[in-house]
């Protein structure tokens, strides 16, 4: 198919999707009933057995899967196949406990890449881009999947790879890169130091392809408007895959999942029912056609909405949200619920870079909540009284938003270091407690 859009599969029917997911869900029941000892186990600890799964309309039958299971099965309890058949091993990048493995047939590997050329096409790539991907080689599936998919496309392929800021410039310029895939907040960086160099009518892109982390809409804006291109979301998990579960399209009003490859479902995060589109909630995510590492009912801890509206770019598979936050690792202080989303949002539309820190302490038992905020350049020349005057605007709009006071101190430009990876947003010291 040129350019790689498949529009037999991306723009089915409904019931042609059903039937596909119905086939699918069927079959990986039974292999990883067959072949994973542990999920086997969890099934019949709740007396399910492949028998009782004949449809999607089953799927809530099943148990779910955490992160805390893949741990527990480290490294080899939830392969579904012999590891002479494995090709590939990728990782997250997690620092505490023992690490989430993930394994790949090559059969598994060619998905992925279609999954990933999709989000490529979506975004206006054909074979006539260069596509440059600076997310992280290695055991972090960002650059692997991009490039794969890049491949697949037929795109030129530039494996940057994370770091070294001056040469990605310099081949953004002088290879005439179209296509940027990396993490937002990198996108920001590269964007600022563009601009600093004035080298901005020296570069070319059209779009970027960001994940990784979470960023806002308005934080989209800023990367739009710095780089002169139309930025892309995409998401995915080690655990499933990597990057390229679901994608966005040319309407920017969500992305797309792969429902040919991925079942997903928003649940209650506290009671595991499950929700209607367009209820707010956790993702949980079922793989139907992998082969090595199929999860069933994977808590990812993602929250955010399902919807089938129709879209304007003609695909039907369903759209999620970007993630809202998460039912697992969001800010809970002194009650409430935060999540950095709603922090940044706040800076942006006050005209402060998306580069801040979210620092959590407990002193005397209460929560004492402090966002550190870079000043732009122009500001830095204030005086002590303008700037406590902007500390002050800042926690008022930031009360508005969450509920409850946020010391803010504004900090000098570049004072925060800047992430070639994910950013580090949130430092909660009261884990040292």
């Amino acid at each position: 198919m040129e350019n790689y859009f498949q529009p037999e599969i991306e723009c089915a029917s409904r019931e042609q999707i059903l039937a596909w997911q119905n086939e699918r869900l069927v079959k990986t029941v039974r292999h990883v009933y067959k072949n994973v000892p542990y999920y086997r186990n969890l099934m019949e600890q709740k007396g399910v057995t492949p028998d009782d799964i004949h449809s999607v309309d089953d799927l809530h039958k099943l148990p779910f899967l955490t992160k805390d299971d893949l741990r527990e099965a480290y490294p080899y309890g939830l392969l579904a196949m012999p590891l002479r058949d494995c090709v590939r091993i990728q990782s997250t990048s997690g620092t505490t406990g023992r690490r989430v493995v993930a394994f790949y047939t090559q059969h598994d590997i060619d998905l992925w890449d279609e999954c990933c050329a999709r989000a490529i096409v979506a975004a206006g790539g054909t074979k006539d881009d260069v596509v440059h991907v600076c997310y992280g080689y290695g055991l972090f599936t960002g650059g692997p999947g991009l490039n794969g998919g890049s491949h697949k496309v037929g795109s030129l392929t530039l494996p940057m790879s994370s770091g070294n800021t001056e040469r990605q410039i310099q081949f953004m310029c002088d290879l005439g890169s179209t296509i940027l895939c990396c993490t937002p907040s990198y996108a920001a960086y590269l964007g600022e130091t563009i601009k600093e160099k004035g080298l901005k009518d020296k570069i070319k892109p059209k779009a970027g392809i960001f994940g990784a982390e979470a960023w806002s809409e308005e934080m989209r804006q800023d990367i739009q408007e710095l780089l002169g291109i139309k930025a892309y979301d995409i998401y995915g998990l080690t655990e499933i895959s990597g990057p390229g579960v679901s994608f966005e399209c040319s309407a920017q009003t969500g992305m797309h999942i792969n429902e040919d490859h991925f079942i997903a479902e928003i649940i209650d995060p506290n009671t595991g029912e499950v929700l209607p589109d367009g209820e707010k909630g956790e993702l949980v995510f079922t793989s139907i056609t992998k082969e090595a590492f199929p999860l069933i009912r994977y808590r990812t801890r993602d929250i955010c909405v399902l919807t089938r509206e129709k879209c304007s770019c003609g695909r039907t598979h369903v759209k999620m949200s970007k993630p809202m936050g998460r039912s697992d690792d969001m800010l809970i202080v002194k009650g409430v619920n935060v999540f950095p989303s709603q922090i940044e949002t706040v800076l942006i539309n006050k005209g402060y870079p998306a580069n801040y820190q979210i620092i959590v302490t407990r002193e005397n038992n209460s929560d004492k909540l402090e966002v550190q905020v870079e000043m732009v350049p122009e500001m830095f020349s204030d005086t002590m009284s303008q700037v406590a005057v902007k500390e002050k605007e800042l926690v008022d709009a930031l009360k508005s938003m969450l509920g409850i006071y946020a010391k803010v101190t504004l900090v000098a430009p570049k004072t925060i270091a800047r992430s070639e990876g994910k950013a580090v947003r949130i430092i909660d010291q009261r884990n040292l407690y």
